[in-house]
């Protein structure tokens, strides 16, 4: 008779869970250890280098969708006999100079009005509290807001003073600026200079199959994101020409930079690009006269429902057109994991990757119904219609 003791005694036992027939522990359950902390070490040390490497990795995926944008043009004045490091630098060097031009600007502008406020505080102080008494019937008195502002303890001198502690770190940070955008015009001349090099590197390790796809999704990511970005930069021309023709007959302060202000910004932030770009030279003129700024603010709308209806389908049609749903979600992941940097990039990330899922899988023909119909005149037949 086999009894429980019997089992026992024939040597049978659970080890940590695990029945052996002898007594001792398997082999895989060292194993299983092992790999588990090799694994957790692992994560651990990935985890520190990429606190330590972020920076660099942003800085590559900048030089790559720069990478993308500036190649065809590159390759368009290799076929006429550039060389490649030449056009490239060309191309770069034109880069350089518009981004200069912009942040010139922007600069310019925003030091003459801190300037200008600081002159001229009590004048701006009496009349937006002159305005805001006619308008709303309030009874401030204009020049208590004055003593307020300019008491040496109070919060708006405390303020200033704060900010005039941070110049030697502002100074700093843009010396780092200067030096990454330095790494991102280095990093990009080599991918693009030596694009054809990279390239055969990459499909010597792969089949004469597998060679043809990735150079077909090479080049369609190089023509879309390439096409996405020069439609948004033909955009954001339009809207800064317009824009600085409405500022300059208003009599605006500085109508070129924040022309250039209003075409970038509304263009390169998805949706929301129209409004933030429009606060500043709202705000600006309204300092000077609210009827200007009333005008300035019907414009930015009225041109903005213009461009969406007339300009942005025509030079985008032989591009690529976001959708703005896509385009709003992608710019919020990217500012998750990249921040304002990543916020930009996102967009042509997701031209890129809608161009590639368009060329992927088998298509058919769209059945007509009232879901699936294209500005259709008059009644739209259904499924059931014959």
């Amino acid at each position: 008779m086999t009894t429980g003791g019997g089992d026992e005694a024939d040597g049978s036992v659970l080890a940590g869970g695990v029945a052996t027939a002898n007594g001792r522990m398997p082999g895989w359950v060292f194993r299983a250890i092992v790999v588990f902390w090799l694994g957790f070490l692992m994560v651990g040390l990935a985890k520190h280098l990429w606190g330590r490497l972020n920076g660099l990795a942003l800085l590559l995926v900048i030089s790559l969708f720069l990478a993308l944008a500036i190649e065809p043009g590159v390759n368009r004045l290799a076929r006429r006999g550039w060389r490649r490091g030449r056009a490239t630098i060309a191309i770069l060097f034109g880069v350089m100079l518009a981004v200069g031009v912009f942040v010139a600007a922007m600069g310019n502008l925003v030091g003459t009005q801190i300037v200008d406020l600081l002159q001229n505080s009590e004048t701006y102080i009496l009349e937006s509290v002159d305005r805001i008494n006619n308008t709303f019937g309030t009874s401030l008195d204009p020049q208590e807001v004055v003593d307020e502002f300019n008491r040496p303890d109070g919060p708006v001198q405390e303020f200033i003073r704060g900010q005039q502690d941070h110049v030697v770190q502002l100074s700093l940070q843009a010396l780092n600026g200067m030096l990454q955008g330095l790494s991102v015009l280095l990093f990009t001349y080599y991918l693009v200079a030596d694009g054809p090099r990279l390239r055969r590197a990459i499909c010597s390790r792969l089949r004469p199959d597998r060679q043809r796809q990735v150079l077909a999704a090479w080049e369609l990511a190089i023509n879309k994101t390439g096409g996405y970005l020069y439609s948004r930069a033909l955009l954001a021309m339009l809207s800064a020409f317009f824009h600085w023709i409405v500022f300059q007959a208003a009599d605006i302060q500085a109508p070129i930079p924040l022309a250039l202000w209003v075409g970038l910004v509304s263009q390169f932030l998805p949706v929301v690009g129209t409004y933030i770009a429009g606060i500043l030279p709202v705000l600006i003129t309204f300092l000077d006269s609210p009827v200007k700024a009333a005008v300035v603010l019907v414009f930015i709308i009225v041109y903005q429902q213009v461009e969406n209806y007339f300009f942005a389908p025509r030079i985008t049609a032989r591009t690529m057109e976001l959708h703005p749903a896509v385009a709003f979600g992608a710019a919020l992941a990217g500012f998750s994991l990249l921040g304002a940097a990543g916020a930009i990039l996102a967009l042509p990330a997701a031209a890129m990757l809608q161009a590639l899922a368009s060329e992927w899988g088998e298509r058919h023909e769209v059945i007509e119904s009232e879901l699936t119909a294209m500005n259709m005149p008059g009644r739209r037949r259904s499924l059931g219609d014959t």
